[in-house]
């Protein structure tokens, strides 16, 4: 699965694209501890994520960019072979 990342230029507007385009349930907010909550357990997440153009949001949005960098590597170590990927 890939997700376009063009336009996005908030932690909000990454968290409601992540919402919307993986199923993530009603109560989830734009936060990362929801992310992991959710991708771990509560949806079942692709194969692969290819999260694409995301070079604006990590101008926009360093300290999140480095977060999520980290939340990829979490989640490679704890759901291999599933992983999210900077394409």
């Amino acid at each position: 699965m890939t997700l376009d990342l063009t336009g996005i230029r908030t932690k909000a507007a990454l968290h409601a694209l992540f919402k919307q385009a993986l199923g993530f349930p009603e109560w989830y907010g734009p936060s990362w501890d929801a992310f992991w909550d959710s991708a771990i357990a509560i949806v079942e997440m692709p194969a692969e994520l290819q999260l694409v153009n995301w070079q604006e949001f990590a101008r926009h949005c360093p300290r999140d960019m480095e977060i999520l960098r980290r939340v990829m590597q979490d989640y490679a170590a704890e759901m291999a072979p599933k992983r999210i990927v900077l394409a």
